[in-house]
């Protein structure tokens, strides 16, 4: 079922590739092979990759239940990763750990769903360690430049991040959208 699954990611990509919907259906039909690769990692405690020549692995789950949202996170937050999924920023918290851990995605395909979010919501992260739930503390437009709320903290909270504004017809840009939460529970 994963070649097959695979060969439809390869196949729908030719098909689509010469106009702009690709990386929207690249994403969305990634998923469902990131989802079997997610239910392998929780089943045997070690991340494997979604696909043979994948350079990434599942090590995550976000979601929103407010929103009814749900995706899974990759590690790694290169532009390869990002193009299939939201990417676990190499140097921060690992999902799991009593830090910040911060977590990137596109603005226009799995985190779109930002733009929703509010003070006082809550986010669930499910590790291999177990699932914390985060109350969502700040969302804040910053200059890309502005790095600080990704330093080490020592406490345990969950940054988002995304290109901004989230309509924009370029992608970049030097504005990010950050949802900044804290724990409030221990991980279960």
């Amino acid at each position: 079922m994963r070649r097959g699954l695979a060969a439809l990611l390869v196949g729908a990509g030719l098909a689509i590739g010469a106009g702009g919907a690709w990386i929207p259906a690249k994403a969305l039909l990634a998923q469902v092979l990131l989802e079997a690769a997610w239910t392998r990692a929780r089943e045997t405690g070690q991340a494997s990759p979604p696909w043979p020549w994948a350079d990434t692995a599942p090590i995550a789950r976000l979601r929103a239940p407010g929103l009814d949202r749900e995706v899974v996170v990759l590690s790694g937050s290169s532009g390869r990763t990002l193009a299939f999924g939201p990417g676990h920023v190499t140097g921060t918290a690992a999902p799991g750990e009593d830090d910040n851990i911060v977590l990137a995605g596109h603005r226009d395909t799995h985190f779109a769903f930002l733009r929703e979010l509010r003070p006082g919501e809550w986010l669930e992260l499910e590790s291999l360690f177990g699932t914390r739930r985060y109350r969502i503390e700040t969302t804040r437009v910053v200059d890309e430049r502005d790095t600080h709320w990704m330093a080490a903290s020592g406490v345990a909270e969950l940054t988002l991040i995304t290109c901004y504004p989230f309509d924009a017809v370029r992608p970049g840009g030097p504005l990010r959208y950050v949802v900044h939460a804290s724990a409030e529970d221990l991980p279960h």
